[in-house]
């Protein structure tokens, strides 16, 4: 049985990229998601899952109840892509993929650009089940803006990260 060879220092960056591609941006999916819910979910409390669905009022217990409900699913899928995203580290790193700490952190903050940009756009204006502060729209366009900026800063940094571990 033929085994792979693991890439070396010299391998295309584009080889290196995809073996931490996955593992990057599922863990800035998590932990993004994250940072979401524990600041703006719990510590602020400016919304919750479905404050803005009409059904589910924060200001009623049995809003609240099921708002926890689904912050809770939420938190748990965020959970699940940061395990995901750890797992497939151990594996690409167990395998000797080359990489850097500027290579796996623009992945990780391009991961969590993504979120920002997908569940801002999906649920604070397609769906409208929440956003960032009720009565306050310029803070959904600041999340967006911050989404793109992790996101394009990610990608620039992931790119720096590529040219250090060449250098080496």
């Amino acid at each position: 049985m033929a085994t792979k060879a693991a890439p070396s220092a010299t391998s295309p960056p584009s080889h290196r990229r995809a073996s931490l591609t996955a593992p990057g941006l599922l863990l800035g999916l998590g932990l993004g998601g994250f940072v979401d819910g524990i600041v703006l979910h719990q510590i602020l409390q400016w919304h919750h899952m479905l404050t803005s669905e009409g059904s589910y009022p924060a200001t009623t217990v049995g809003g609240l109840e099921v708002n926890t409900l689904w912050d809770g699913l939420f938190h748990a899928s965020t959970w699940l892509f940061t395990a995901a995203g750890l797992v497939l580290l151990a594996r690409a790193v167990a395998s000797g993929v080359a990489w850097s700490g500027h290579l796996l952190l623009g992945l990780i903050l391009a991961g969590w650009g993504t979120f920002n940009l997908v569940e801002g756009v999906v649920d604070h204006h397609i769906l409208a089940i929440h956003h960032v502060r009720a009565g306050a729209p310029l803070l959904d366009l600041a999340f967006l803006a911050l989404g793109a900026l992790l996101l394009v800063g990610g990608i620039a940094l992931a790119r720096r990260g590529e040219r250090d571990a060449l250098a080496r």
